[in-house]
């Protein structure tokens, strides 16, 4: 295990030499929101590919290159599938998992957008994800690509639960990076920002997931993410969808819309769920769709349809031309 570690360190850190300079640079939070180095506001809009032990056709080059090119992305979000007796995860097949996180991290940072590496938990296993999150700082600290997203969707516990666990993987990172944004999850799958906002974290460069899907949450969640950033909390959508809470069902066009009008007036930054392809649900595409046709709008499903028509009318700050 140690030596594969140190094989995938020489071989990322041979990727980064073609690194790409993000959009917005180094980022940081002031005050609610995220900013670029001089303390502007910025936005990252992208999407989010599907966990890495169900889905991982997507977990290449090709891909990113397609998600900035074909959806005019600055960021992609990288689930790291945690345990499945189906498909094995980290707990089962680390080796593989930790291939794929790393192959789709190289991506971004030789795309020049940014990457989420996120620890798609449900329940907390603090030892594994501080063994995760230790490796992966230490290799990836010093570039301005990486944002760190430390548990998914915390459910079943309190904030402060939450925050006792956020905390020593906090610490963790901050040994080996001292500057790149961390997002702590909140209660009730990502939710509940409010209570963090009641008792938030002191530290540096934090800040909190709020999710959403479109057809499920409406105002009620709009104003406890509303209640957050009068306190100041720096809130991030690490994921959201078009359709219900369950990832089905059709476009909820109308509460998209609220959403994103919401989102853009404060700012917040806000991440797809998910590469995938079916004929409809949360997937961006249809079925039968490669890893190399993301780009292609007749592969479009009605969720991607609608996500990459808002996509291509704002400003990402990342030009290419897409390649396969």
């Amino acid at each position: 295990m140690n030596s594969l570690f140190w094989l995938f360190g020489l071989i990322s850190l041979a990727v980064a030499t073609f690194a790409l300079a993000p959009p917005y640079g180094q980022l940081k939070t002031v005050g609610a929101h995220i900013t670029n180095s001089a303390g502007t506001p910025v936005q990252l809009r992208g999407l989010s590919l599907f966990t890495s032990h169900y889905i991982p056709d997507y977990w290449n080059a090709t891909s990113v290159n397609q998600i900035k090119c074909g959806w005019n992305s600055n960021v992609v979000r990288a689930p790291l599938g945690i345990s499945s007796s189906c498909c094995g995860g980290w707990v089962e097949t680390r080796d593989r998992e930790y291939k794929r996180m790393k192959t789709v991290i190289d991506a971004a940072i030789a795309n020049g957008i940014y990457v989420i590496v996120d620890w798609h938990a449900f329940s907390a296993q603090l030892d594994l994800a501080k063994g995760f999150f230790a490796n992966i700082s230490k290799t990836y600290g010093s570039y301005p690509h990486i944002i760190y997203e430390i548990w998914n969707e915390p459910n079943g516990v309190n904030w402060t639960t939450v925050k006792a666990y956020a905390e020593e993987v906090i610490a963790v990172i901050r040994q080996n990076d001292p500057s790149n944004i961390i997002v702590v999850g909140t209660p009730t799958w990502s939710q509940r920002v409010d209570q963090a906002a009641d008792n938030p974290i002191n530290k540096t460069n934090i800040a909190y997931a709020l999710h959403y899907y479109a057809a499920t949450h409406k105002q009620s969640l709009r104003d406890k993410a509303l209640y957050a950033i009068n306190k100041g909390l720096p809130i991030i959508i690490t994921e959201y969808g078009t359709v219900n809470s369950s990832g089905g069902g059709p476009v909820d066009q109308a509460s998209s819309n609220a959403w994103w009008a919401f989102n853009d007036q404060y700012k917040l930054s806000y991440v797809n769920w998910a590469v995938y392809a079916k004929a409809g649900d949360a997937a961006i595409v249809l079925p039968g769709t490669k890893f190399d046709q993301l780009a292609d709008p007749t592969k479009f499903a009605p969720s991607g349809v609608v996500v990459n028509q808002k996509y291509q009318a704002t400003n990402q700050g990342v030009t290419c031309s897409c390649r396969k």
